[in-house]
């Protein structure tokens, strides 16, 4: 199946997520188009995480397409779906690093795995990266030595080492206090405007999803189907979904803009 919107990185089309007969999404349409930040919105339950397991080629679809640019992921052979991640990194919910490896030998893991670099050359771009997200200087550093946001940051670290893309995250503010969690919105736009890479995002932290997202897609858990694609504050004023619009308006305190 060809590409359709010219300007899409990714379009997901007429997408189906289930475990065996039970279908947790269907009718999945939406585009997320180069350099964007893009969330998945919803309620608990509703499959937001099996969407980014879908996207990121850990789960095949029950049925429909996830297009790169124009390469059908799912229906290409396996060596161009690796190449096809390669293109990518993930931040997982927890950070994911490995507990007995330090700092800097994460991020290196997939430089040594996925380059021919020399090892030198790799300690080089293990420094930089490790720079770019305020830990420099932590590379002998175990995880257990190091706060939740700094393992957060580490884990970003190694989602950009090999200059991927596009990024996937899970859950990145999960379990930060406001002040870490503001600081991790703040790097995340930083990276983005300095790699240009599109970034692809769950969450359920709505002051993240206003201060981050270009784009959304909010899927329900009644319906079992999307309800509103779009920009965040743009639905939360204007959706003609009730529940759209009662998920994005929970007990914060609003940008300025959407208080009119």
């Amino acid at each position: 199946m060809a590409k359709t919107t010219p300007n899409a990185l990714i379009e997901v089309q007429d997408l189906t997520m289930a475990y065996g007969d039970f279908i947790l999404q269907q009718n999945l349409t939406f585009n997320i188009n180069k350099g964007s930040i893009f969330t998945i919105m919803g309620e608990s339950g509703c499959g937001k995480s099996t969407l980014l397991r879908h996207l990121t080629g850990l789960k095949r679809p029950a049925a429909g397409n996830i297009l790169f640019s124009d390469v059908d992921f799912w229906l290409s052979d396996e060596k161009t779906r690796v190449q096809l991640m390669q293109q990518s990194g993930v931040l997982y919910q927890s950070g994911a690093l490995w507990s007995s490896m330090t700092i800097g030998e994460n991020i290196a893991l997939p430089l040594q795995q996925f380059t021919d670099l020399s090892a030198k050359l790799i300690d080089e771009i293990v420094g930089v990266k490790l720079a770019l997200v305020g830990l420099k200087g932590f590379a002998n550093y175990l995880p257990s030595a190091i706060s939740g946001g700094m393992r957060k940051r580490a884990g970003l670290a190694r989602a950009i080492a090999l200059d991927p893309e596009i990024l996937f995250f899970d859950e990145p503010s999960a379990g930060l206090d406001p002040i870490s969690s503001k600081m991790l919105d703040d790097l995340i736009l930083e990276l983005r405007d300095s790699l240009g890479a599109t970034i692809v995002m769950v969450t359920h932290e709505l002051p993240s999803i206003f201060a981050l997202a270009d784009d959304s897609v909010f899927l329900d858990t009644e319906t079992r189907t999307m309800l509103a694609t779009g920009n965040p504050k743009t639905l939360a004023r204007e959706s003609d979904s009730i529940r759209v619009k009662q998920f994005l308006s929970r007990s914060i305190s609003l940008p300025d803009e959407l208080q009119e």
